[in-house]
């Protein structure tokens, strides 16, 4: 699958897209992030996008392509475990970028009129692009504005083996008993064993490269 190529010296744009696990009380983020690792499956748990709280709209999974010396604005919020993927792998299955079409203009009109007309319709082809737009805007009391997330989407859920991540976000004090844990469940047979790179999402960019790199 092709993907416009990106020059090294591009800082504002990445090759790769990232999940990030959060925590879901009474479970925490490493809980989640060692849910998915083992089970190499990202649940889709909600609806997302235009028509999301119709009977039709598709659950999806979210990533975020914010170049990898920035994850600390998403590690911030989100928390320091997650795993990444080149956006290629995202794209030959079915995912994408999403599109953001600002509240109460014409392009959130026409995808709103859309997605109402297909509500009692699941096989119409509106709902093959609902999950990929966003309705960004004020409603209400509250704000629903994050296209500083650069957003990625995958309809459904992700299943993955252990040899697709590109790396695994994990904090760095957390490494090498990371490592121990994969190599003994490689050794013994009980589980997947991830051998990507790990980055720590408050490293620099030169940390980051390094790792992935070397």
């Amino acid at each position: 699958m092709l993907i416009g190529n990106i020059d090294p010296s591009w800082k504002d744009m990445s090759k790769y897209v990232v999940h990030f696990a959060k925590a879901d009380p009474p479970k925490t983020a490493y809980d989640n992030a060692i849910s998915i690792l083992y089970g190499r499956r990202i649940i889709a748990a909600n609806a997302f996008g235009a028509g999301r709280n119709l009977a039709p709209a598709r659950k999806s999974v979210c990533f975020s392509e914010v170049p990898l010396h920035h994850l600390k604005r998403l590690a911030d919020v989100r928390g320091r475990h997650g795993i990444g993927f080149r956006k290629e792998y995202i794209v030959d299955r079915g995912g994408g970028p999403i599109l953001y079409a600002y509240k109460d203009t014409k392009q959130a009109q026409a995808i709103k009129a859309m997605v109402h007309a297909a509500a009692h319709d699941a096989n119409s082809p509106v709902w093959d692009v609902a999950p990929f737009v966003d309705l960004p805007g004020i409603y209400g009391k509250s704000m629903y504005l994050y296209e500083w997330e650069r957003e990625w989407r995958h309809v459904g859920d992700l299943d993955f083996s252990e040899t697709d991540p590109a790396f695994l976000i994990i904090p760095e004090d957390l490494h090498e008993t990371a490592r121990d844990f994969f190599h003994s469940a490689k050794i013994d047979d009980v589980g997947p064993s991830y051998e990507c790179p790990f980055i720590d999402p408050y490293w620099g960019e030169d940390r980051i490269t390094a790792a992935l790199y070397s």
